[in-house]
């Protein structure tokens, strides 16, 4: 346990430090207490608890059966009659409880430190919202770019050489609007999350973006002045650092029976939008030819007339027209059906985030016991302890389990696996490989790569060589 300890102890003020490089921009400079800071740093800490946990097992286990096995302590057990399986029980059971404590923390304390987290960094925003921009430089907020000469006051609210280049997210042409003002002002309110950014003495530049490309040449900017300008800035927009790879969700901040309920109403919703689009999409296209003309008024067709082309029986005029709604009604149900695929697919991925949220509590847990039952079995092999080479085979195993892990939870929220394989991917894959170890360090069989597969044929070369130059 010291050993453990000690391990968990050092990692998890390294990923502190991390956290505090991660968030630096949010915490330099912007005279925020000592107290807050800590309690910054405190609701981020539980976060990073799921990364430190099975890393801590994982080099424990090396490290304590290593050194056993480096120092005859296993041949002394063994001697006594007390097998690896009797040396393991207590600690498999350690472990097993240290895997329930984990289950419940992951599921009730750190969807409360998210939540905390995200309130506190809203909250440092409003008491300080200047800390949004930095002095000199262009700040992205949202589809916005700001920049500041100075700012001054007790909060920095007052701003001079205000600066913001607004992009058109619609045409993807880059900045085509600039508003330049003398003097600016940030205001918030405590309970809204929106900043309220007032600009005095200013200008206001637009470029004008025609449809076609070749026309752009032809129309001119638009150019106003004003005395005063109100821009309100979303504070969800701001500063949105990520957290172990993955952006900031509110799936994170639940627990598995408030993410049951949650996932219930996405479905349902999901269902009823898909179910919806596909009845609308019918429903218009029975009625574009026929949107004021009832079914009954139609008169039924003759048996006997076969029309191989339908707009052979309309004049010219009609026949034009004909067309020209039937392409006006191919772009429209395209542009529909772009638009709700998007938006299916959005709502599509919400729901595999919050599965992936659920199983990912159960992974935690999990992944305890897998990274013992690799660690100790490995350390036994390998009979190497301290701090080298137990060091290197921990951070290769959790390395790829981490980046197996990230692999899996990226494909199952584009959709591409299930949610289950993707958050189990990473156990499933390493599930075996424990298995093996475990069986090889009971039965005293140790690890043994043969390479002379590979340098066998280099030999026979070599001499082949060194006889045909003796001759």
């Amino acid at each position: 346990m010291i050993t453990f300890t000690t391990v968990f102890v050092i990692l998890f003020f390294i990923f502190v430090l991390q956290g505090i490089w991660l968030f630096i921009a949010e915490l330099a400079g912007k005279d925020l207490d000592l107290f807050t800071i800590i309690k910054f740093l405190s609701y981020y800490a539980p976060t990073i608890v799921p990364l430190v946990l099975p890393l801590s097992i994982l080099l424990a286990g090396i490290m304590t059966f290593g050194s056993f096995a480096e120092n005859y302590e296993f041949a002394a057990m063994k001697s006594s009659g007390i097998s690896l399986q009797r040396a393991m029980k207590m600690l498999t059971i350690t472990i097993g409880i240290l895997a329930i404590v984990s289950f419940f923390f992951a599921n009730n304390i750190i969807p409360e430190a998210q939540y905390k987290f995200i309130n506190l960094r809203k909250t440092i925003v409003q008491q300080k919202p200047a800390m949004a921009i930095s002095e000199g430089q262009f700040n992205t907020i949202g589809s916005s770019t700001i920049k500041v000469d100075r700012k001054s006051g007790d909060n920095g609210e007052f701003l001079d050489g205000v600066t913001m280049h607004v992009k058109n997210t619609n045409l993807g042409l880059g900045a085509n609007t600039i508003i330049k003002a003398k003097k600016g002002l940030l205001t918030s309110e405590e309970d809204s999350n929106y900043l309220q950014l007032e600009l005095y003495d200013g200008h206001y530049y637009e470029d004008v973006q025609p449809t076609n490309y070749e026309d752009r040449n032809k129309l001119p900017f638009a150019k106003s002045s004003f005395k005063k300008y109100v821009i309100n800035i979303d504070l969800t927009k701001l500063n949105q650092a990520e957290i172990d790879q993955g952006d900031i969700t509110s799936e994170k901040m639940l627990t598995i029976p408030e993410l049951k309920y949650t996932l219930d109403s996405l479905q349902n919703n999901f269902d009823k939008d898909v179910v919806s689009f596909a009845d609308n999409l019918a429903l218009r296209n029975d009625n574009i030819f026929y949107k004021k003309l009832q079914k009954t008024q139609l008169a039924a067709p003759k048996k006997d007339i076969m029309v191989k082309d339908l707009l052979s029986i309309f004049p010219k005029k009609e026949k034009i027209q004909i067309i020209e709604m039937a392409k006006n009604n191919i772009s429209s149900t395209d542009f529909s059906i772009q638009n709700t695929k998007l938006d299916l697919e959005f709502k599509s991925k919400n729901i595999n985030l919050h599965w992936l949220a659920i199983h990912e509590k159960f992974v935690i847990a999990y992944s305890c016991l897998l990274m013992f039952f690799i660690g100790a079995p490995l350390g036994a092999i390998i009979r190497k302890g301290g701090l080298g080479l137990p060091i290197v085979f921990a951070m290769l195993i959790f390395i790829s389990f981490h980046f197996i892990n990230t692999f899996g939870r990226k494909l199952a929220q584009e959709d591409t696996i299930t949610p289950f394989l993707g958050a189990w991917m990473a156990s499933l894959l390493m599930t075996p490989f424990a298995a093996l170890l475990t069986y090889r360090a009971t039965n005293d069989i140790g690890i043994m790569v043969n390479f002379d597969w590979i340098t066998e044929p280099f030999q026979k070369l070599f001499t082949k060589i060194t006889q045909n130059n003796t001759n």
